[in-house]
C-alpha cells in the first residue's frame, strides 16, 4: 500500500475504512518460517458503493481456504489492523480458529472498534478461543512500514501523538481482556467456598 494510505487508515486519525495487513508463517521445528507469497493487505470492500459490505476480517478468512495450508503442520497467521474485529467479525474468527486446530492466529490492532455494542465480548472470545489480542506498538508499526508500504526508501517516523495513542488503546485494551480473569478468579473463589 502506499504510505499515505498507511498514515491515513493507522495513524491516530478515525478512518472510515478498515485496513489488514497479513502474513502466514509454519513451525519449523521450535521456530516460525514465512511461508512464501502468504502476506499481503486488503481492505474492507464495499464501504464506498452501493454493494454489500464485506469487513476486511470476512475478506480476509475469504482468501484462506485458497491457501491450501497442510493440516499435517502448525500454522501461525498474523494480522495486523486499523480497527480490531467488531463483534460478528469476532465470532467468525473464534469459529474460523474452532475449525483449524492447525492454525493460531495473532491480531495486532491499530485502535478498538466500539462503534457496536458487544465490542468487548467479542474481544474477550476472541482471546478465550486462544487468539493472541495486542494493540500495535511502534515494533509493529515499523514492522508494516517495511514489509507492506511502498515506502519509497523513506523511514517510519512516528509523531508523538501515535505513542500516547497507543499507551491509550494498550490500557483500553488491557481493561477490556482483563474483565475475563476477574470473572474468572471470581468464579473460582465462589466455587471454593
Amino acid at each position: 500500500m502506499d504510505a499515505t494510505t498507511f498514515k491515513d487508515n493507522f495513524g491516530i486519525t478515525w478512518a472510515n475504512e478498515t485496513y489488514l495487513c497479513y502474513e502466514v508463517e509454519v513451525q519449523e521445528g521450535d521456530a516460525w518460517a514465512p511461508v512464501e507469497g502468504l502476506q499481503g493487505f486488503l481492505r474492507n470492500q464495499g464501504a464506498d458503493t452501493h454493494w454489500k459490505r464485506s469487513h476486511a476480517e470476512l475478506c480476509f478468512l475469504d482468501r484462506v481456504p485458497s491457501w491450501h495450508l497442510d493440516e499435517g503442520k502448525q500454522y501461525r497467521l498474523t494480522c495486523y489492523i486499523s480497527w480490531s474485529p467488531c463483534p460478528d467479525c469476532a465470532q467468525k474468527l473464534v469459529e474460523f480458529m474452532g475449525e483449524n486446530s492447525h492454525v493460531s492466529l495473532r491480531i495486532f490492532a491499530a485502535r478498538i472498534y466500539t462503534k457496536l455494542d458487544g465490542h468487548e465480548d467479542g474481544l474477550r472470545k476472541l482471546q478465550d478461543a486462544g487468539a493472541q489480542l495486542a494493540i500495535m506498538t511502534l515494533k509493529e508499526y515499523e514492522h508494516c512500514w517495511d514489509t507492506f508500504v511502498d515506502s519509497q526508501g523513506q523511514l517510519f517516523r512516528a509523531r508523538d501523538e501515535l505513542e500516547v495513542h497507543i499507551g491509550a488503546q494498550c490500557q483500553r485494551l488491557e481493561n477490556i481482556l482483563r474483565a475475563i480473569l476477574a470473572a474468572l478468579l471470581g468464579a473460582s473463589l465462589f466455587s471454593s467456598v
